[in-house]
């Protein structure tokens, strides 16, 4: 019994500071929804408003070549990364809405 305690002491420390770490690097987002013809370039100069973009990148078919209709964006700062979520999700960008969120680690 007392070990089960223990566990979830332990537990109960942990997963603030996992959350806090996955937190701490919330400067990309994951842009969701695009047009299929929207370009890097595009969704550079979209974001750019936020703050310094540092990388864009949209996703591509490996055999066509072609959009997959989402990509990231990957910010200098967590507080541009935030401020361009708030105001970008479910905007209208090149006749299609987007969704934004932060994105994924792994």
């Amino acid at each position: 019994m007392a070990s089960l305690r223990a566990k979830s002491f332990s537990q109960a420390l942990v997963l603030p500071f996992r959350r806090l770490l996955i937190r701490e690097s919330c400067s990309k987002l994951f842009v969701g929804g695009l047009s299929y013809d929207t370009n890097e370039s595009v969704l550079k100069d979209t974001f750019e408003k936020f703050g310094e973009v540092i990388e864009a990148k949209v996703i591509c078919d490996r055999s066509s070549g072609k959009s997959k209709g989402f990509g990231f964006i990957q910010f200098s700062s967590e507080s541009e990364a935030t401020a361009a979520l708030h105001r970008m999700n479910g905007q209208s960008l090149e006749g299609r809405i987007i969704r934004v969120h932060y994105a994924n680690k792994g």
